[in-house]
């Protein structure tokens, strides 16, 4: 083999700066490829090393226990049960808080903190200020989110009605807790910040405030590290379950640290199912145009041949040629990449609450990605060189000539069609190759496919929205209870002025076990005849509750591999927490949550009580909205409100506007992919059919009709490709929703005529500025040059 440093060299230098239009357009299809897969990578990684780091710094408890009241000298024998490392008995409240300027109503969890010092589990990270101290019993400590959402900071005062008292609280200090990342009030399922807070108060005070001195009603507690929790949780709810325990519970089905899972095991399958499919399509589209690119220069590397270059060597600086083009691309992808998945981490920090982000990135995936890009566009380039290498040199210097020279069944087909004759080169050209003409349409069609799956996201939460804010939750506002009320309440609310309709309904907290699967959740017990508040169908129809036996969401039913007819154990986790067998009377479809659903009546009845409810649905007037939100704040026996339009609002600013930030960078991305493809498609059809396109001019033909022939082609190539991409894109779609499924939400599949219109629009605008290229390109060639040139 030739040492060919110099002059190989120097051709390959010329050939870049010559193709950089090409060369350009193909590393943006790499990078766009990488971009994503870095973004996605480093997303989840950042967020999976903060909260670990997170837990184990702060102690994040491994087990939790809620109860009504236990006496304090039981705390010691929590702590001398096998397995248990740290056990902290705290005591645990709730309020209603008043706000200087905000009169919606506001609720408020209260925890218990030692005279000095952090608790022994679940400690706090002060963000501003100071915990509070022993001797000030009204100072208390503020969770983040509820500070910035009311601009609070240590000094100012807020009201507080403690288990039917008022006190004014002065807020020492602003924290984080590893217990609300997520923060969420009771019965919801997105985060309210501005009518939901946690606040942290001296033990002794909250003790004296809840009535609770000397007692307990909370319990969280660490376990030595290889033993079962499952033992642990045993053992806990045999001791516990006199004092009215509502059953321990492991970290997993923590409320904060359930959603947190969910969401960053959804932010993994974007990182490997969203490149999966760009790399995919990237490197696909990279084999198709690297081979075609490579297969016009056969004159040149005959040319090379006859100056003595052997197979090797005109194998290897090829090799390099691709290489160089996908190492451009690779260093694009991962500067953008990282740049992206950084902002988008940070973006998250603004969604949970942790105290700093830990930038992570395993050199381990860069190394993988690298090395993909690099033997993917290699191999993508080596079949059509070993092709052309091996040809003799005087075979090399002609053009390939056509395959067959009969007429093919698509001119037979159009023949009664009196096209014209560039028309009819055009047809001949698309048939003559019906193996390069597929795989550019392929080409199109991935890139019409790449731009719907980051499109059909924004439909699908459109969807969400409408669904659970429309048609499943129809109430204005919904009050929760301390405990549970008998019926009769709602007369007494439906005659306030401004309350227009009310209904009551009853959640009981539970756990569903079938055989060895179990899922701890919610009872909604729902009355006949609802109006504000629909179990909805797979065809968002309202479904009647049956008169025995529970509805399970599809998501539910499936984790719990049950079926209507089966029969599950549910475990009541309130009251005397008794233990019932009920069959499953059907399967609902919700996009938000998962649930459990009954009768009102059939719920009261398998408990052995009377007609009770501990919530209430209703809607208001508006002109009467603020003092019936005062009167319900008044109200002793309520322990919070939930607004409809705040939830909305809430769904927006948080989940929607993650999910639908990630989604446009994928978009994004994914136009840039297209127009790589795209251009490249129109450059090198440009290339092939240059000596063609020439002889065309020479013979007479004009410059409009030489770029009808070349860009006629590529308007057919749209005309098949595009509606190919909306089936490849509706197939991606659904593979991407099946793999994103969560507890907290469900993403429906909904492809409207917008998306698929941006979808073409986006390749066909693409074609439109590659054609216009092309054009100009045609238009500055004399006849002269244009016989010359290879291109």
């Amino acid at each position: 083999m030739k040492v060919f440093t110099g002059v190989l060299a120097i051709k390959l230098r010329r050939e870049l700066w010559q193709m950089r239009g090409q060369v350009l357009a193909i590393a943006l299809v790499i990078a766009g490829g990488v971009a994503v897969c870095v973004m996605s990578l480093v997303n989840y990684s950042s967020l999976n090393a903060t909260r670990s780091e997170y837990y184990d710094q702060y102690r994040f408890a491994d087990v939790f226990a809620g109860l009504k009241r236990a006496p304090g000298h039981v705390a010691k024998r929590i702590k001398s049960l096998p397995g248990v490392e740290t056990a902290d008995a705290r005591v645990e409240g709730w309020a209603k808080l008043e706000v200087p300027g905000f009169d919606d109503p506001v609720t408020g969890q209260l925890l218990s903190l030692p005279p000095s010092g952090q608790p022994l589990v679940n400690q706090v990270f002060v963000r501003e200020g100071r915990l509070p101290v022993g001797e000030r019993r009204r100072e208390v400590a503020v969770i983040g989110s509820f500070a910035d959402a009311h601009g609070l900071a240590p000094g100012d005062r807020i009201g507080a009605i403690i288990n039917g008292r008022r006190q004014l609280l002065t807020i020492s200090g602003i924290v984080e807790s590893p217990e609300f990342i997520y923060v969420i009030p009771p019965g919801g399922m997105l985060p309210d910040y501005e009518r939901y807070g946690v606040l942290w108060m001296n033990r002794e005070a909250l003790a004296a405030a809840m009535d609770m001195k000397g007692a307990f009603n909370s319990l969280v507690l660490t376990v030595k590290s290889g033993y079962p929790a499952a033992s642990v949780i045993d053992a806990l709810d045999r001791l516990l379950d006199r004092y009215g325990a509502t059953g321990a519970y492991a970290r997993e089905d923590q409320f904060s640290h359930r959603f947190l899972t969910d969401e960053l095991r959804q932010l993994k399958t974007m990182a490997t199912v969203f490149p999966l499919i760009f790399m995919s399509v990237a490197m696909f589209l990279l084999n198709v145009v690297i081979t075609r690119l490579i297969s016009t220069q056969r004159d040149i590397i005959a040319v090379l041949k006859a100056f003595g270059y052997g197979n090797r060597d005109i194998a290897a600086h090829y090799s390099q040629l691709v290489l160089v083009i996908a190492v451009i691309g690779l260093a694009i992808g991962l500067a953008l990449g990282l740049w992206l998945g950084q902002g988008l981490a940070e973006m998250y920090m603004q969604y949970y609450r942790f105290p700093g982000l830990l930038f992570r990135i395993n050199p381990g995936w860069i190394a993988l990605i690298t090395a993909i890009t690099l033997v993917v566009a290699w191999l993508g380039g080596w079949a059509a060189i070993r092709r052309a290498a091996a040809l003799p040199p005087a075979e090399a210097m002609r053009p390939e000539g056509p395959a067959t020279y009969r007429v093919s069944w698509a001119e037979h087909v159009l023949s009664g069609i009196g096209f014209s004759q560039p028309s009819r080169m055009i047809v001949r050209q698309t048939m003559r190759r019906p193996l390069r003409t597929f795989l550019s349409m392929l080409g199109v069609a991935m890139a019409t496919g790449i731009i719907m799956v980051g499109n059909f996201q924004f439909d699908s939460v459109t969807l969400m929205v409408h669904t659970q804010f429309a048609r499943v939750q129809q109430q204005d506002v919904t009050v929760a209870f301390i405990d549970p009320v008998n019926s009769a309440a709602l007369f007494g609310l439906q005659r306030q002025p401004g309350i227009r309709y009310v209904e009551g309904r009853r959640m009981v907290p539970a756990r569903l076990i079938n055989e060895q699967l179990e899922w701890r959740t919610g009872i909604a017990g729902i009355p006949e005849g609802a109006r504000l508040q629909h179990v909805i169908d797979a065809n968002l129809k309202s479904v009647e509750l049956p008169a025995r036996g529970l509805l399970l969401t599809d998501f539910l039913a499936q984790k719990m591999a049950v079926s209507p007819g089966d029969v599950v154990k549910v475990e009541i986790l309130e009251g005397d927490r008794r233990i019932l067998s009920v069959p499953v009377a059907g399967v609902t479809s919700e996009f938000l949550g998962v649930g459990a659903y009954m009768s009102l009546e059939g719920l009261n009845r398998a408990l052995g009580e009377g007609p009770v409810i501990n919530q209430v649905v209703m809607n208001v007037d508006p002109r009467y909205a603020d003092r019936i939100y005062n009167d319900l704040r008044e109200t002793p026996k309520v322990l919070g409100i939930a607004i409809r339009q705040a939830m909305l609002d809430s769904f927006y600013e948080t989940l929607a506007k993650t999910f639908l930030t990630f989604t446009f960078f994928s978009s994004l991305l994914g136009g840039v992919i297209a127009f790589g493809v795209i251009y490249n498609t129109v450059r090198i059809s440009l290339a092939e059919k240059g000596r063609e396109l020439a002889s065309l001019r020479v013979l007479g033909y004009t410059h409009n009709e030489i770029a009808h022939i070349l860009l006629g082609e590529m308007a057919i190539l749209l005309l098949l490709g595009i509606p190919m991409g909306w089936l490849i894109g509706n197939g991606l779609a659904m593979l991407l929703i099946t793999a994103m499924q969560t507890e907290l939400y469900r993403v429906p599949l909904i492809v409207t005529s917008q998306t698929l219109g941006v979808s073409a629009a986006t390749v066909v605008v693409s074609a439109v500025a590659s054609g216009a290229i092309a054009w100009w390109r045609l238009k500055k060639l004399d006849l002269v040059a244009v016989l010359k040139t290879r291109e």
